[in-house]
């Protein structure tokens, strides 16, 4: 009997679809002003659409400019500017142009990850980690 028990649990684990996780991709408009983000949760995204202060992208897509010294990314101030959602694209748009052959990038918070003990237990991450993903584009 627990061997059956045993072997029903590890085959409803083992058939459980693998979590899919969101993955985006940035572009630059046709003109380079402006830079388009796709793929995001779009729950997410119509959460933050509603905050009239617009702070919210921040906190999960802030665009940064490139410093000279790479290992100073996580100094560096946020890119001012606009942020749109258009169907489920998010437009960013800065208050002054970007330069011409200067990298910036965009710093995606990955929120939806570590909500799980296991992933301490495991050592995948630690109390007060927040995962990221640099993406960097230049003009």
């Amino acid at each position: 009997m627990k061997r059956f028990l045993l072997a029903l649990l590890l085959f409803l684990f083992s058939c459980s679809p693998k979590p899919q996780h969101n993955t985006i991709s940035i572009s630059l408009t046709p003109n380079k002003q402006s830079l388009l983000l796709k793929g995001l949760d779009p729950a997410v995204a119509g959460e933050i659409s509603r905050d009239t202060l617009g702070n919210g992208w921040q906190t999960l897509v802030p665009v940064y400019r490139m410093p000279a010294d790479t290992d100073m990314m996580s100094y560096q101030p946020i890119q001012p500017g606009k942020y749109q959602l258009a169907d489920s694209v998010v437009i960013f748009t800065p208050d002054t142009p970007f330069v011409k052959e200067q990298a910036y990038f965009v710093r995606w918070y990955h929120f939806d990850k570590g909500k799980k003990a296991t992933d301490y237990l495991r050592g995948q991450l630690r109390p007060g980690q927040t995962q990221f993903t640099d993406l960097i584009f230049k003009q």
